[in-house]
Order: C-alpha cells, then structure tokens, then sequence
C-alpha cells in the first residue's frame, strides 16, 4: 500500500516556509499595526495545533501540526520583520503610516531600498595589490 502520509507532510513544510518567508514580509510591509495578523497567527497556529492532537488522521494530525507550528513562528517573525524594516535591513514601504513614520524619524536607518533585488557586490573587488600577490603583513 502506498503511504502517502510523508509527501503531505513534506508540501505542508514547503508550504510553510514559503509563507514564512513571502507571507511575512508581505503582511509586515502592508499592515498598519502587526498586532492584529499576529494575533490571527497565534489563534489559527493555536487552532491547528489542537486540532491535530485530536484527530485520528495521522497524515491531517501531521499536516495540522506543521502549519499549526509555522504559523506560531510567523506570529514571532512579524515583530521580527518590523525590527528589520526598522535597522534598514528590509524595505519600507512609504505608503504604510507605520513605516513612514520609520523613514521620517531623524537618524532614521529605514531604506525603501530591497537589498534583496540586486546582486552582492565582491568585497575583494579591486582589492589586490598589482603585483598580483595576496597582501602581507609586511605590506601594510
């Protein structure tokens, strides 16, 4: 008999990571408060994980409990989120009044900037000396 119980298990862990990481930024990036989608998370997280305690379905327990548990951690990632958006490491998005007001703040490091867009730039670029040899503590 085939047992299919493993491949649900392992699309719902897909699935939840890949919310995780899209879903996350998206619902940060568009939400004025991130209370209320946190608190959405918890309950539906809350919800599915006592749904899968009680079902006699191994493949719905296990497919319950993967998303129940990765919408409990999505509920911490949207503070973590906002903290990013905060220290520039994530974008902002000027039309949320949340995030306007990070990018107004004086001394502000929020950056409308997606450093998730470009390509890294190589640190060692143009960085060996001409005589093509690596530098040594002699040469500085």
């Amino acid at each position: 008999m085939l047992q299919l119980a493993g491949l649900w298990m392992a699309t719902a862990t897909f699935l939840g990571i890949w919310w995780g990481h899209v879903g996350v930024r998206w619902v940060e990036a568009h939400s004025a408060d991130v209370r209320p989608p946190a608190l959405a998370l918890i309950v539906v997280g809350l919800g599915l994980n006592a749904y899968s305690l009680f079902t006699s379905s191994l493949t719905a327990a296990g497919v319950c409990s993967i998303i129940g548990i990765t919408m409990l951690w999505d509920a911490f990632e949207l503070y973590r989120q906002q903290k990013r958006v905060i220290k520039g490491h994530a974008p902002a998005n000027p039309s949320n009044p949340r995030h306007a007001a990070y990018l107004a703040a004086p001394h502000s490091l929020a950056t409308t900037a997606d450093l998730l867009t470009h390509e890294p730039s190589d640190p060692t670029a143009n960085t060996m000396p001409s005589s093509g040899r690596l530098g040594q503590i002699g040469d500085l």
